[in-house]
């Protein structure tokens, strides 16, 4: 059974990383070549080409993302998930 945080932190962690690493992945896909995280320079060392998105800000949504999975983590591993009706020492094989 899960809880109202459960569904947030699960809500807001998966949303944060796929959007890092799916939406931003394909915006990057359609901006076209290249597609490296550092800006590419010719011999002259001007900039010719560079990322449609910082790589930072993808990092950053996946970090938080995970940080917001591993809080939601330690809190269900302090907090003892809700008891059903039935007794403790209850077979459930005999109900």
């Amino acid at each position: 059974m899960t809880d109202t945080l459960d569904t947030v932190a699960m809500a807001l962690s998966s949303t944060l990383v796929l959007t890092g690493v799916v939406v931003l992945g394909a915006l990057e896909l359609l901006d076209g070549a290249p597609y490296g995280a550092a800006p590419v320079t010719n011999e002259a060392g001007e900039v010719i080409a560079q990322p449609g998105v910082d790589p930072a800000i993808r990092t950053g949504l996946v970090l938080a993302g995970l940080a917001v999975l591993a809080l939601w983590a330690g809190y269900r591993a302090l907090v003892p998930a809700a008891e059903s009706d039935a007794p403790a020492d209850a077979d459930p094989a005999t109900q």
